[in-house]
């Protein structure tokens, strides 16, 4: 039986696209501007999850240098069919204004681990790029179109093309084929054909808390698509004390023995009293970010349904029935050895990696190479992985010897350049070396703040811990020699402002809380920092 209801992969993991592939299942995620592109994980009973590969890490596949936060790698569509995987991804390059820039592409490889192949691009009309394979043998790519004309809603409904593998290119005209329900916001198309009929699965109401999942059906495959009745397949819109909501972006697999199932992203907004007792606004946040859910469906009178009957489309909490046990505390201790980073962490923007850290330099430790600051969109040396749970623990051990006040290091928990609370270690002529906090509180302008300036914490020479404790909505920061001296730095620091609805608001950000390691030297010369055993704990609630 699972060990976890719903989500089935925690922290930051939107938009997931399953596909049942060669021997097992799996699910492509969105990565945004988080390096390298798209992370995919491996099942075997649709249970248990296992990130297994981020395919797009090379500069021919992904390059995203210079992307505004919550741009870069959106709704990866993954399928299996002709003895091949068949990947498609958006690199949005532009976030503000009422225009957007969304070149979509295509790669493809014999084993899901790889080789992929350099990629084919294919429009740039919209984004959210599906890839349908009918039975006759024909492909057709779907997508959002995006309508920057006034007096839109921007979703300009979806469209469809077909492929041509062997011209490597889209070939015919491209048909307009639904223009959504009256929720609006129609995106996150994927095609299935069942019973000689063809199903549209679209993403509606936008990405927050009025999210939901409609399905259409037509004849031809180019419509025209009626709305299923009852509307929504999968939605907690109706139910804003439903632990589970922001329901809706997915796709729909079926198993070997005719079972079928949907996943679609969803989020745990903190509770209320964590964020009050915090004394900010009553709106609810979610520092995990969008995550991945899944259930089971059935299909009955020609449509799809969520429920037994009992029009219940809410998202499941227990998607595989009463949890028979639940995971208490996670334990992770990262020791960065010469090769690869550990599965869990990534970097921002750059295929590049070289040049903001190594592996190999100090073996034992990752080495941060001092780039630019802290936000920025092109050489930002920050290694981080996914907060997956409201309450956690994590520290780091960081030799580090800064010569000038703009050389800067230390632990960070970092959401985007306008969302972060950072622990970070600098010099001062008249106090030498020592610990303080910048953070930005969502200040559009990315204006920070040291609320402990005038408290900065002297530091002993050589090598310090520094660590972080977060309880849903609080954040202490603390440092000392090691574990065992450990004093607190700073004020307790409001850690929901590091979620999707803080800052520019609900629907303006779509990515998810990180925790990882930050430098940067503004001098030029490049200081580095070296960082070991690097300590993850969580505690579910």
């Amino acid at each position: 039986m699972a060990k976890l209801g719903n989500p089935i992969i925690r922290g930051f993991n939107p938009d997931p696209s399953i596909c049942k592939g060669r021997d097992a299942y799996y699910i492509a995620t969105s990565t945004f501007e988080w390096y390298p592109g798209v992370q995919i994980h491996r099942s075997d009973d649709l249970e248990n999850w296992t990130l297994i590969t981020r395919p797009l890490n090379e500069a021919r596949l992904l390059d995203m240098t210079g992307v505004p936060d919550s741009c870069g790698v959106w709704a990866p569509c993954l399928t299996y069919a002709d003895g091949l995987y068949w990947l498609l991804y958006t690199n949005v390059r532009r976030f503000d204004g009422n225009f957007k820039d969304t070149p979509n592409y295509l790669t493809t490889a014999p084993d899901i681990i790889g080789p992929w192949s350099d990629p084919i691009y294919l429009n740039s009309s919209g984004f959210d790029p599906s890839l349908f394979h009918d039975d006759d043998g024909r492909k057709w790519v779907i997508n959002m179109v995006w309508d920057h004309r006034p007096n839109r809603s921007f979703f300009g409904g979806i469209m469809l093309q077909q492929y041509d593998h062997e011209k490597k290119a889209l070939v015919g005209e491209a048909r307009s084929i639904f223009s959504g329900s009256p929720h609006d916001g129609t995106e996150g198309p994927h095609l299935y054909k069942r019973e000689g009929r063809y199903y549209l699965l679209c993403a509606e109401g936008g990405t927050g808390y009025d999210h939901a999942m409609t399905v259409a059906r037509a004849d031809r495959i180019d419509g025209p698509y009626e709305i299923d009745p009852k509307r929504h397949l999968i939605t907690a819109k109706d139910d804003p004390d439903h632990p589970i909501q922001r329901s809706g972006h997915g796709a729909f697999v079926e198993t070997d023995d005719g079972r079928l199932f949907a996943t679609y992203l969803c989020c745990r907004p903190l509770p209320l009293p964590a964020v009050e007792r915090m004394k900010t606004s009553d709106m609810r946040r979610s520092p995990l970010g969008r995550e991945t859910g899944i259930q089971e469906i059935f299909f009955r009178d020609g449509w799809y349904h969520s429920d037994l009957g009992n029009g219940d489309v809410r998202p499941a909490t227990q998607p595989f029935g009463p949890i028979a046990e639940q995971i208490g505390e996670t334990d992770l201790i990262y020791q960065f050895a010469p090769g690869d980073l550990p599965m869990d962490f990534q970097w921002l923007r750059t295929p590049h990696p070289e040049h903001i850290f190594s592996l190999d330099q100090r073996p034992g430790h990752l080495r941060l190479f001092g780039r630019e600051s802290i936000g920025s969109t092109f050489v930002h040396s920050l290694v981080a992985r996914r907060q997956t749970e409201f309450v956690y623990e994590a520290s780091v051990m960081i030799d580090y010897e800064p010569d000038d006040f703009q050389q800067m290091a230390g632990l960070v928990t970092y959401y985007n350049g306008h969302k972060f609370h950072w622990i970070y270690i600098s010099f001062d002529p008249e106090i030498g070396r020592f610990a303080d906090i910048c953070t930005c509180h969502g200040d559009q302008g990315m204006a920070v703040q040291f609320p402990n300036w005038e408290n900065r914490v002297p530091l002993p020479d050589g090598t310090v811990m520094l660590s972080v404790k977060t309880d849903h909505a609080r954040q202490q920061f603390f440092a000392g020699r090691d574990e065992g001296s450990l004093l607190p730095v700073g004020p307790v620091l409001d850690a929901s402002v590091l979620s999707d609805e803080a800052g520019k608001g609900e629907g303006a950000n779509f990515t998810g809380n990180f925790v990882g390691i930050n430098a940067q030297d503004l001098t030029g010369q490049v200081k580095h920092a070296d960082f070991c055993n690097f300590r993850y704990r969580t505690k579910q609630t």
